[in-house]
């Protein structure tokens, strides 16, 4: 798979990750392209990435952004209480979060999808925006059949 000729948007990428992920079985190498191209097409993102279910905590993975946290327990943070809850984390103000946990002081929202395969917790795509309210019910669907794509085309 070749880099693509013209800058991804927002709307192409969906149909993009599906062509990545198709051409390629391995979950970290899909995860690295996905931040990245996640991380490209999105605009007003200060982080892009994974973190996966190592033993009893989230251990960071393939991202896009600056340094980050690399291990995060369950049910702490953002990140945390998805995996914990295995439920979409949607925080229009990481601020408000309570144990938000700041590994970048510039963020200012959230959005964390949980990645769940039969049943087991694989880890987490997890978003970070500057702005605030950056993420809503588009971002949720996108993000989702993003994840959902990645899980059905790799190898677990």
């Amino acid at each position: 798979m070749s880099a693509p000729a013209q800058r991804l948007t927002a709307e192409d990428l969906a149909e993009a990750v599906e062509a990545v992920v198709g051409a390629e079985t391995d979950l970290i190498a899909n995860m690295a392209n996905v931040s990245a191209m996640i991380f490209e097409a999105v605009p007003d993102l200060n982080w892009a990435g994974f973190y996966l279910w190592k033993g009893d905590q989230l251990v960071l993975g393939p991202f896009q952004g600056r340094l980050a946290c690399t291990r995060i327990p369950l049910g702490r943070g953002v990140c945390g209480t998805a995996a914990a809850e295995r439920k979409t984390q949607v925080v229009a103000d990481v601020h408000d979060f309570p144990g938000h946990i700041a590994c970048d002081a510039a963020s200012a929202s959230e959005i964390v999808v949980p990645l769940v395969h039969g049943g087991r917790l694989i880890g987490v795509l997890d978003l970070d925006s500057p702005r605030k309210a950056r993420f809503g019910a588009a971002e949720q669907a996108m993000f989702e059949t993003i994840a959902a794509t990645l899980l059905k085309g790799s190898a677990l």
